[in-house]
């Protein structure tokens, strides 16, 4: 059922609400997917290159880098603001930034005007890359969460090849349009995000955490269907608010300091997914892949052209995941997209190396298929992964610092490249093909799979319990108290497979886990 009419107006409900939820929130990635994409046409052109008089490597890489720093900076406190006005006001909040930076951006009279610009472009899509993924986790249902998620990055990288095919056309405008009309694209599309912002329903999970009750239940309904009467939506409903009152009844404390304490694990694999992500090369790629290929020997316009076309094979490689996702896991696509990454940035290396006749279709090829491999697995999954593993008493701050390490290292690489391009020139590519390999050993031996689970029964996939894993955290007292929900839980563990490991390598040690990976097992009627 599509449009639920009972009550004063017809509205959306069941998969149509949900799709149309993910559509708008996609906006979100699809504004940052747009902004690490628009320099990367504009900087190698003649009448932006006039305006800024021949800027320096160091100074493109200010220019497009710099971003990133307002973006750290609100990807932290986003899991603050996220739980103080929710998911939905955040995402408000960040779209207005967002369109702000772009409007100071196309304006702009100088270097000094055009970093500012960027700064505060920055800070909204700190906002928005970090309370995305959230609020398009905590409204999926867990057999398509995964799919949910991949879409949204497909959303990411289409902002990403509309910006350099818009590049490429304006490139033909002979003055400083050229530069100006991709930037002020910017704030139009933060427009329309503020404004679809206003009418999409607050995330369920954050209406119940903070006692909403009446306003959760109805998004829940309409999520299924739009029956309140509906028992799956109610049965969704108590898991979620007795998870609420177990967390308040043992006092959980939501402090920076307790999550690490408590979940230092979870932290560590969300944000060692988000490092590995930029580690792993693609921002050499996406924020200077003209530069790429002329330095392979593509000159001009040409080099943005082959841009485009590895553009749109980087949005086709992100459709495969939006089935794959959900049938193979998370751990099978991160490590088979290693592994050709790897190759593919190894032999781009070795070609620019030899400087054959051949080089430039070549370089074109590897950098082809690298794109294609990080659009199918290390570009979605460290979007979909960290929200999924962490709690909602901390998710949102949880997030905001695998986000956080995402721009931290977003803003490392894209500084970086343009002088490590002069300096070391061929070595960047194996240098970064050397950290898909690292990327593959972690996933290996550290990831647990997480497909199909939902988020209030994350516990089991890590093979211990709330009151295991908070065991060293928690007073006595709460553990002996009759009749309360972890004394309740206790007495359900002994049905659950308890997953022990006597020996540990440093690695193992460092993220708390366990070299026998507890499969995840769903909670059985008689454990409800």
């Amino acid at each position: 059922m599509a449009i639920f009419t009972s009550g004063a107006r017809p509205r959306l409900v069941g998969q149509p609400l949900l799709y149309t939820i993910s559509a708008f929130a996609s906006l979100g990635v699809f504004l940052f997917g747009y902004d690490q994409g628009v320099m990367s046409g504009i900087i190698t052109g003649p009448h932006f290159r006039k305006f800024f008089d021949s800027p320096s490597p160091i100074e493109v890489g200010t220019m497009v880098a710099v971003l990133e720093i307002g973006a750290f900076i609100t990807s932290i406190a986003a899991g603050q603001v996220g739980d103080i006005i929710g998911r939905r006001g955040t995402l408000l909040t960040g779209a207005v930034v967002f369109g702000i930076g772009g409007a100071v951006q196309t304006f702009t009279t100088g270097f000094r005007v055009m970093v500012v610009g960027r700064v505060i472009s920055g800070l909204g899509v700190g906002l928005l890359s970090t309370i995305v993924p959230i609020y398009q986790s905590e409204i999926s249902p867990p057999n398509h969460r995964g799919a949910l998620a991949c879409m949204e990055f497909t959303g990411n990288i289409f902002g990403y090849a509309s910006s350099v095919w818009l590049d490429y056309f304006c490139s033909f405008i002979d003055s400083d349009l050229s530069w100006r009309i991709p930037l002020f694209i910017q704030c139009v599309i933060g427009a329309i995000l503020a404004a679809g912002s206003l009418v999409m329903p607050e995330s369920p999970r954050w209406l119940i955490d903070v006692d909403r009750d009446e306003e959760g239940m109805r998004v829940i309904a309409d999520l299924h269907g739009g029956d309140p009467e509906d028992l799956v939506a109610k049965a969704e409903f108590r898991e979620i608010k007795e998870r609420v009152m177990f967390e308040r009844e043992n006092g959980e404390d939501r402090t920076y300091e307790a999550m690490w304490k408590r979940y230092k694990r979870r932290i560590l694999l969300a944000m060692s997914s988000q490092a590995f992500a930029q580690l792993n090369g693609i921002n050499v790629i996406s924020y200077y892949a003209p530069r790429v290929f002329e330095a392979a020997g593509w000159v001009g316009r040409d080099a943005i052209l082959m841009a485009g076309i590895n553009a749109i094979i980087y949005i086709l490689s992100t459709l495969p995941p939006w089935y794959l996702v959900d049938r193979w896991g998370r751990r099978s696509i991160l490590m088979s997209g290693a592994v050709v990454m790897a190759i593919a940035l190894g032999a781009t290396g070795w070609f620019m190396y030899i400087d054959i006749p051949q080089t430039p279709k070549a370089v074109v090829a590897c950098v082809i298929i690298y794109n294609a491999f990080f659009g199918y697995s290390w570009g979605p999954i460290p979007w979909l992964y960290p929200p999924e593993i962490l709690p909602l008493s901390v998710r949102a701050k949880g997030v905001s610092l695998s986000t956080a390490t995402n721009w931290a290292f977003n803003f490392l690489v894209g500084e970086a490249t343009p002088y490590l391009q002069e300096v070391i020139t061929w070595r960047l590519y194996p240098m970064h093909g050397f950290f898909c390999v690292c990327s593959f050993i972690l996933v290996y031996f550290l990831y647990p799979e997480t497909k199909g689970v939902p988020l209030e029964e994350m516990d089991q996939v890590f093979g211990e319990d709330e009151r295991e894993e908070a065991l060293e955290n928690e007073s006595e007292i709460a553990s002996l108290i009759p009749g309360s929900p972890r004394h309740r839980r206790q007495s359900l563990s002994p049905s659950r497979k308890d997953v022990s490991s006597p020996e540990r390598g440093w690695l193992g040690r460092i993220f708390g886990g366990s070299a026998n990976r507890a499969s995840y097992q769903p909670i059985g009627d008689s454990e409800e």
